[in-house]
């Protein structure tokens, strides 16, 4: 289907472009900007008039819950709740069940995702068997399967031995090795930040040395195998200035924040609120603030929704009993421009964070960026209507999110998955 999507407010952060201009996709691609291509005659002409037409959002952490927890979602859910999204690519962690640790599960999922025909899925497999952290798993064929590197979503490994030879096998195929810094010793029986507000409540609290820990180690075991080292979920300051530290000793090494720790912090838990809950814990406000500067000035190379749904029977328990997590995917864009708002940043360095820069993570040539010749995944929203988060409108089968009743920025009006409208809002 040939597309003109007409008078936008084209933002193309790989580029550096902001203007107004027209956008042409055909054949599943952005064939021109500006001046259509000679012979070009739109079968659909889309009016961007007042709108952002930007790249779909690339999202590193999303878990889709299948196989194995379709009681919490489903692939048709959480695809949908993509679309309404703006986002265009998913990073699927490998804590699935079964783990995806065999080639045949990963053709599976991407089978499965690609007869939605919506997102792209691009799956993260598991660095271990079975995530116990004992045996390696058949790394070469899994990314013959499709995966895009290797993981251990929130499960630590505990004997380092394991890590380091894991690393030494990444690093020879120079597959990309993803890791959440959790010492789990130091992490074990706890459920939020070590602080006031744990106290207060009696909750058992998780250090920031549960991080740091870790954190020190797996650099020092990428800096000794050469393995190409993504750190996930970063949630403190002193964190932050291990991975300075880092590459300021000349380390090559990248890493996230979710929408979560970028505005929430552990006083927002208030009185044992489970929406709360999650891994690694919403730390203080000192360390969500050194998060949003480390993502403004680029030492956080990329921001992710980290979205995990969980069925309402999950979060209604008591705090402690509660399922970790926090659903993310639609609200992935609307905490993005929130966060430029407050933090008086451009817009095409904030989109960057959801669009280029991810993708460059991920491994993408393809997506998030919307020069000619590139896959024309494509998102178009409206940056001044306001919307109130409610659970009903909600398209995610998991409603857990701490802001919902809350105003958000962005509404969505198209998203494009190689060029054929697959939502419009």
């Amino acid at each position: 289907m040939n597309i003109k999507i007409e008078n936008g407010r084209l933002i193309d952060p790989a580029h550096r472009t902001d203007h107004i201009t027209d956008v042409f996709v055909a054949e599943g691609k952005v064939v021109a900007h500006g001046r259509a291509p000679d012979g070009f005659r739109p079968d659909q002409t889309l009016d961007a008039r007042g709108l952002i037409v930007c790249p779909g959002l690339v999202d590193l952490a999303a878990r889709l819950r299948e196989p194995g927890y379709e009681y919490r979602a489903t692939l048709e859910s959480e695809m949908d709740a993509a679309m309404a999204g703006g986002v265009t690519s998913l990073a699927i962690p490998p804590d699935t069940d079964p783990v995806l640790d065999e080639p045949g599960l990963v053709e599976m999922l991407c089978h499965r995702a690609k007869k939605l025909n919506r997102a792209h899925v691009y799956p993260v497999g598991a660095l271990t068997l079975g995530l116990k952290g004992e045996r390696l798993s058949e790394m070469a064929e899994l990314v013959e399967s499709g995966c895009v590197a290797f993981s251990q979503a929130n499960v630590p490994i505990v004997d380092n031995t394991v890590l380091l030879r894991a690393m030494q096998y990444a690093a020879t195929f120079d597959f990309p090795v993803w890791l959440q810094p959790i010492a789990p010793f130091l992490s074990r029986g706890g459920f939020a930040h070590d602080g006031e507000v744990a106290s207060r409540l009696g909750l058992p609290g998780i250090p920031v040395a549960a991080e740091t820990v870790a954190l020190f180690t797996y650099l020092q075991l990428a800096r000794s195998t050469g393995a190409r080292l993504h750190i996930t979920r970063l949630s403190s300051a002193e964190g932050l200035r291990l991975i300075d530290q880092a590459r300021d000793e000349g380390m090559s090494v990248t890493c996230d924040v979710s929408v979560h720790h970028l505005h929430l912090c552990d006083m927002d838990i208030g009185y044992f609120n489970s929406n709360c809950y999650l891994v690694p814990p919403l730390r203080s406000q000192r360390d969500r603030d050194a998060l949003r500067q480390g993502l403004i000035d680029g030492r956080i190379n990329a921001l992710c929704s980290d979205h995990t749904p969980v069925d309402d029977d999950g979060k209604f328990a008591p705090f402690s009993e509660s399922e970790p997590g926090a659903t993310g995917l639609e609200l992935l864009l609307s905490l993005t421009l929130k966060w430029a708002h407050d933090s008086k940043l451009d817009l095409v360095d904030a989109l960057a964070r959801v669009t280029s820069d991810a993708a460059r993570i991920v491994g993408i040539t393809k997506a998030g960026h919307l020069a000619p010749g590139a896959r024309a995944d494509i998102c178009i929203f409206d940056p001044d209507i306001h919307r109130v988060i409610d659970r009903n409108t909600l398209r995610s089968q998991g409603k857990n999110t701490a802001f919902l009743g809350l105003e958000l920025p962005g509404q969505v009006r198209y998203t494009l998955v190689e060029g054929q409208i697959m939502y419009r809002g």
